[in-house]
């Protein structure tokens, strides 16, 4: 995809952070949000559709709550979430209701999306929503989320979101520019990255790991958000939410921002399921021989190429597939739990059922349940 084709793409997911809708943190600026729909509305009017994912409840709530600072414990978090979603929400109905358009709130955890069932239900809903002309506005459900399967920032969820409704574009609004070769905080001399292909390793390095005072995420959060929505063939937009007019001028393919293109081939659905996984319960450490049947083969992980164990994982959980260096190279859903795993540690396929004294399956992990990194 190039800048010209963005005219052609049907489905955006769209992330609006916190320093793009609140007043510094002092409650969401209805001003701005007016502004942001009304550029919505343009794209949907050149028959775009639209999925936004957007922060600034917690902002909201500490406004309503009179509080100055963010605080720190979950259970006040989660409390100024709940409050801070009416008032969010309530913003969005009442602007896109003045241009005839309906908008629905999801609230999901990471479980819902690790659950199959429920990730093939969220994403039914979300679909039927589209369809019918209503703008889902989606945010991590706050009020009820651990740090154990929160997503850790809406880049993370914003991608998600595209490989989940199999989005064309995932545009993450920010105060930069777009991606630079080097921090423009500190470096006058930092060059602006207009587009490149996701798969570079030097993006990731280029990337700033600190976010602002507001949002948990920095730019290494949006780079490692393109490469997950590659994976069901999304492009990126990386641009800053100070320009003016931006999302229409992003459409028609102006030259603002990074464009970070997918090259590699996208995942089967099941498989961007099962790479979107962010609970990992265990590291399994491969020899190079099984490293090189999964990178060129493309089989099953068996126990005999399998050196440790880290993790009391079950079965069915998510396990990382790394190699001797401590490099992840696949991620996938064990057969076994970590007691019988270890049993069968550097064994045979043959004498599983010797050992165990029953047979699940002759794979540690099953190539239908494994996903290269």
């Amino acid at each position: 995809m190039d800048r010209q084709a963005l005219k052609k793409s049907k489905r955006w997911v769209v992330k609006l952070g916190s320093a793009l809708l609140t007043n510094d943190g002092a409650g969401l600026n209805q001003a701005e949000l007016a502004k942001w729909v009304a550029q919505m509305v343009s794209l949907r009017e050149q028959g775009v559709e639209i999925i936004i994912v957007s922060s600034g409840a917690v902002a909201e709530g500490m406004k309503r709550l009179g509080w100055k600072t963010r605080p720190s414990a979950l259970h006040e978090l989660q409390a100024a979430a709940a409050i801070g979603q009416m008032g969010l929400v309530q913003a969005y109905e009442s602007e896109f209701a003045k241009s005839g358009l309906r908008t629905a709130q999801i609230l999901i955890t990471h479980d819902d999306l690790s659950n199959r069932a429920r990730y093939l239900n969220a994403r039914s809903t979300i679909q039927t929503l589209v369809e019918h002309g209503v703008i889902p506005v989606i945010n991590e459900n706050d009020t009820v989320v651990t740090d154990e399967i929160r997503f850790g920032d809406n880049d993370t969820l914003a991608a998600l979101t595209a490989n989940l409704i199999g989005a064309d574009v995932l545009v993450i609004l920010t105060d930069q520019q777009g991606l630079y070769d080097a921090n423009p905080r500190e470096n006058p001399k930092a060059q602006l990255i207009q587009q490149a292909h996701v798969s570079r390793k030097d993006i990731e390095e280029m990337a700033s790991p600190l976010g602002g005072a507001l949002g948990r995420g920095g730019m290494y959060t949006k780079v490692m958000a393109a490469k997950r929505a590659a994976r069901s063939g999304t492009a990126t937009l990386i641009a800053s939410g100070r320009e003016q007019n931006v999302l229409p001028r992003l459409w028609s393919g102006e030259l603002l921002g990074t464009l970070l293109v997918p090259d590699l081939e996208p995942m089967n659905a099941r498989k961007q399921w099962l790479a979107g996984h962010l609970q990992v319960k265990g590291r399994l450490t491969l020899d190079a021989g099984a490293v090189k049947v999964l990178k060129q083969q493309g089989k099953s992980l068996l126990p005999v190429g399998v050196i440790t164990l880290q993790g009391q994982f079950k079965r069915g959980e998510m396990v990382v597939c790394q190699d001797e260096h401590g490099v992840e190279v696949a991620r996938g859903l064990v057969n076994y739990d970590y007691d019988e795993a270890q049993k069968i540690l550097r064994q045979p396929s043959s004498r599983i059922e010797e050992i165990l004294g029953y047979i699940d399956d002759e794979s540690l992990i099953h190539r239908d349940n494994l996903v290269l990194l």
